[in-house]
């Protein structure tokens, strides 16, 4: 296989990823605009991401203080799965 014909297809991880965001920040009782507020970005912005719409992938920075607000590790996010 060639690189040029190797495709990859992230769709379910980054729906696990988003969803992980929802489950954990529902634990941790914050809402939407909370989370948004300590971040410094939109509401909006949190939602795109947990309605699993996101037409670009947050950056690792944002993860990484998502898992912080969240009082996580940044891994467990990335290893969530719904489905176990």
């Amino acid at each position: 296989m060639t690189d040029e014909s190797r495709k990859f297809d992230n769709t379910k991880r980054f729906r696990n990823l988003y969803l992980a965001i929802s489950v954990y920040r529902k634990r941790k009782d914050l809402t939407q605009d909370q989370l948004a507020e300590i971040l410094g970005v939109s509401r909006q912005h949190i939602g795109s991401i947990e309605a699993l719409n996101m037409p670009d992938s947050p950056s690792l920075d944002l993860l990484f203080n998502i898992a912080t607000v969240l009082d996580i590790e940044p891994y467990i996010l990335f290893k969530f799965n719904p489905d176990e």
